[in-house]
C-alpha cells in the first residue's frame, strides 16, 4: 500500500530540520561567529619557526631559522611579526634605516670571553644565534607557551677542530595570555648562562648605552610616550628610569587609537631601568646593563623578565599601574 504525506507536513518536517541545523551551528560558535572548536590558542610549526594563533587570529611568529638580507645581517631567535588586537602588524624586520633591527629582540653590542671581543650581536656581525629547539605548548591555564633553547656562537670563538663553540646558553620562554577585555599580555623571560668562563655582555659604548630587550615597532605620526611619571619626549640619550612605558598612536589604517605598554619586572637587574625612546626610525629599549659590561654567570642564570601588553584605545596611567602591579606578582 502506498503511503502519502501531505505537502503541509513535508514543509513542517523540513522547517524543523533546518531549525535544528541552525541551532546546532549557533551552539558551535561564539558571539563573534568563531567556531568553538577553533576557540583558544593553536600553534603551527614550520621550518622557519612557530606561529601562535588565538581563535584563528594571528598573534606572533617566532623566527627560528636564520634570515638574512642578501647574505648580510643574519639573525634568528626573535619575534616578527607581532600583530595587534585588530590584526595590524606592529613590528618591522630589516628596516631601511637600521637593517640590523628585528621585531622584538634582545641583544647587545658587547660580547667578550676572557677579555676577547667575539662579535657584535647587535649589528649581527661575527655572531650567530644557534636555535637548538623551539617547543610550543598550550597550557591548562589558557595560555600559549613557546620554550626556546639557543646557543650563542661566533666565528671568532672556535674549538681546536675549528668548530664554533657555544659561548652562552639562552633559555627563553614566551608566554601569550588570552585577551582580557581590550588587552593582551605577552611575557618574555630570558635566561642567560655562560658556557665559557669570564663571559661579559654590554650595551653600546657611547653615552646612550643601549642594549638588551628591544622592540622595533612601526612608529606612526602622533605617537605619544608615557612613563609612570607622566608624558615624556624622547631624548638623544636615555630618559629616566621607570617600571613601565606606554606608547599610543593610530597603528591601523583608520584613526582609532591603540598601543603597547612595556613592563619590566622588579627581579630584572637594574630595575627600574632607564629607557631609550625614539619617535621615528628606531627602537624602544629598557636599557640593561648600559655601556659598562656585566658578567654572565656560569652557575645561576642571569634572568631578564618583561611583559608586552597590547591594548585598544588610550589607557590611563592608573590602568598601566594596575597592569604593572599584577605583573610584579608573576614569577
Amino acid at each position: 500500500m502506498r503511503s502519502t504525506i501531505r505537502p503541509a507536513l513535508c514543509f513542517l518536517l523540513v522547517t524543523q530540520s533546518l531549525s535544528l541545523w541552525h541551532h546546532g551551528c549557533a551552539l558551535a560558535e561564539d558571539g563573534k561567529g568563531v567556531p568553538l572548536k577553533d576557540k583558544g590558542f593553536a600553534t603551527q610549526t614550520t621550518p622557519d619557526g612557530v606561529l601562535v594563533m588565538d581563535s584563528g587570529q594571528k598573534v606572533l611568529f617566532f623566527q627560528r631559522k636564520p634570515k638574512s638580507l642578501d647574505g648580510e645581517f643574519e639573525r634568528a631567535g626573535y619575534v616578527h611579526p607581532l600583530w595587534d588586537l585588530d590584526g595590524n602588524v606592529l613590528t618591522e624586520d630589516f628596516p631601511e634605516d637600521h637593517k640590523h633591527h628585528r621585531g622584538i629582540f634582545w641583544t647587545w653590542h658587547q660580547l667578550s670571553v676572557g677579555g676577547q671581543r667575539v662579535g657584535d650581536p647587535w649589528l649581527c656581525k661575527d655572531f650567530r644565534s644557534d636555535v637548538r629547539s623551539v617547543t610550543p605548548t598550550t597550557e591548562d591555564d589558557g595560555t600559549a607557551r613557546v620554550d626556546v633553547l639557543s646557543h650563542w656562537k661566533s666565528p671568532l670563538w672556535k674549538d681546536d677542530a675549528g668548530f664554533q663553540k657555544a659561548i652562552v646558553e639562552e633559555r627563553t620562554v614566551i608566554l601569550v595570555h588570552p585577551i582580557q577585555g581590550e588587552t593582551r599580555a605577552i611575557d618574555f623571560s630570558i635566561s642567560l648562562k655562560a658556557v665559557e668562563k669570564n663571559v661579559r655582555i654590554g650595551g653600546s659604548e657611547d653615552v646612550k648605552g643601549y642594549g638588551g630587550f628591544c622592540t622595533r615597532f612601526r612608529l606612526p605620526d602622533g605617537l605619544t610616550f608615557r612613563l609612570k611619571s607622566g608624558e615624556i619626549e624622547p631624548q638623544q640619550t636615555s630618559v629616566e628610569g621607570s617600571p613601565w612605558l606606554d606608547m599610543t598612536a593610530a597603528f591601523g589604517a583608520d584613526s582609532r587609537l591603540s598601543g603597547v605598554s612595556l613592563l619590566t619586572h622588579p627581579s630584572t637587574p637594574g630595575f627600574p631601568q632607564r629607557w631609550i625612546l625614539r619617535q621615528k626610525r628606531s627602537m624602544q629599549n629598557p636599557v640593561f646593563p648600559g655601556r659598562e659590561s656585566v658578567a654572565v654567570p656560569d652557575d645561576k642564570p642571569l634572568r631578564l623578565f618583561y611583559r608586552v601588553v597590547l591594548h585598544r584605545g588610550e589607557v590611563l596611567a592608573q590602568t598601566v599601574d594596575g597592569l604593572q602591579s599584577k605583573f610584579e606578582k608573576s614569577d
